[in-house]
């Protein structure tokens, strides 16, 4: 089999959702509390001020009437008329291994995806199509439990109801696949194996598929390490003693310039220094970007003076030293994963299961019904100005 020859994720997890669209910046933000402080100065103004800080677009104005978001997150009344404390905020994940926190608030967003927020849970694990081209550097497929903010890769989440209820797989796969390898095969094992195997051609995504039993499970092992390191929604990973990174000078109230030295395996951040932080965590790259200077721009630049994404927390918070010592620690544990990601990419694996394959078991293609959003309303959702929406 040749990769050609793989089936498509798009096939294999039949429904998928755009990204989110946040339209503007300031909605989101690596701190809570710059958040709340956002929206208050946002209601403090008035008529074409309060205007030119929410910063329209042709989805959103502070005219626009929307309604909440399932789940029950932000207000219905037009923004211009809006009072009263700021939506609290939840945390999502805003770029590769990137986690902010959002207002939740329609209002505030373009495309704020409902359908997703409907089937956002403790249980849901939603993948997503890394950003960059193909042949680019780093995972082809990032996963979260966090509401993904990524752009531009499209989201399929694992159940397509809340409560881990009916699985975004193609129907009959995993009973496929249990017989061809021998064993049950639950939902979390396809995408464990997904995680482990993924490719992106220039169509997309594909996942080859085997039958041999010995391959999957070490490939599912993989997979299985390789969600708990994105999604840290269990015990936090650690590394060895002796190669934990530590903070070895404090971190400066603002820092701005950052340097990476690879002999010494240390970051310095305007005379703070963090090490040892190895190679591999440094050069993890997710669409020909650096996750760690990423991270860290998101936190040290600069924004538009008298914006509301100006608002920012006055120094360091400690938080986000714990955030980056941990992000050091997941980074180096998936670049250690790397070679038995590698031995497992075979284009040709044992006893490979093709799409035509299938095909010919009635596995594909799925109906229609799989590539939408199955109807997972349990309460009536509030619509503009505090209307019953009908959905």
């Amino acid at each position: 089999m040749t990769h050609d020859d793989a089936p498509p994720l798009a096939d294999l997890m039949p429904w998928s959702v755009a990204p989110p669209r946040l339209g503007r910046e300031w909605p989101a933000a690596p701190d809570a509390a710059s958040l709340k402080a956002r929206w208050n100065a946002l209601l403090k103004a008035e008529g074409p001020d309060r205007e030119a800080l929410f910063r329209p677009t042709r989805s959103r104005t502070p005219h626009t009437a929307v309604g909440r978001l399932p789940g029950g997150g932000g207000g219905t009344e037009r923004l211009v008329r809006a009072s009263g404390p700021c939506p609290e905020p939840v945390r999502v994940l805003h770029a590769p291994f990137d986690e902010q926190w959002l207002i939740p608030d329609q209002r505030l967003i373009d495309a704020a995806r409902p359908e997703l927020w409907r089937v956002a849970d403790e249980r849901q694990v939603f993948v997503v199509e890394a950003p960059g081209a193909f042949g680019s550097p780093g995972p082809p497929l990032l996963a979260t439990s966090l509401f993904p903010l990524l752009r531009p890769g499209r989201v399929r989440p694992l159940y397509r109801r809340p409560g881990g209820a009916e699985p975004n797989l193609a129907p009959g796969l995993c009973a496929h696949l249990a017989a061809r390898l021998g064993h049950p095969v639950s939902p979390a094992d396809v995408l464990a194996w997904t995680m482990a195997v993924a490719h992106v051609l220039p169509g997309g995504p594909v996942v080859p598929l085997t039958g041999d039993a010995g391959t999957w499970e070490r490939g599912v092992e993989v997979g299985r390490r390789t969600l708990w390191l994105m999604r840290r929604d269990g015990e936090r990973p650690r590394l060895p003693g002796g190669r934990r990174p530590y903070v070895r000078a404090p971190l400066p109230s603002r820092p701005s310039a950052v340097h990476y030295d690879r002999d010494e395996e240390a970051l310095s951040l305007d005379g703070g220094r963090i090490s040892p932080v190895p190679p591999g965590a440094w050069d993890f790259e997710v669409g020909g970007v650096r996750v760690l200077e990423r991270w860290l721009a998101a936190r040290t630049e600069e924004a538009e003076p008298g914006t509301l994404a100006a608002i920012r927390p006055a120094g360091w918070p400690q938080a986000w030293t714990s955030e980056l010592l941990e992000l050091v620690t997941v980074l180096t544990l998936l670049a250690e994963l790397h070679p038995r990601r590698a031995a497992l990419a075979d284009p040709a694996p044992p006893d490979p299961i093709t799409s035509a394959e299938l095909r010919e078991a009635g596995v594909l293609p799925v109906p229609p019904s799989a590539r939408r959003p199955a109807s997972v309303l349990d309460a009536h959702e509030e619509g503009p100005e505090g209307q019953l929406a009908l959905v």
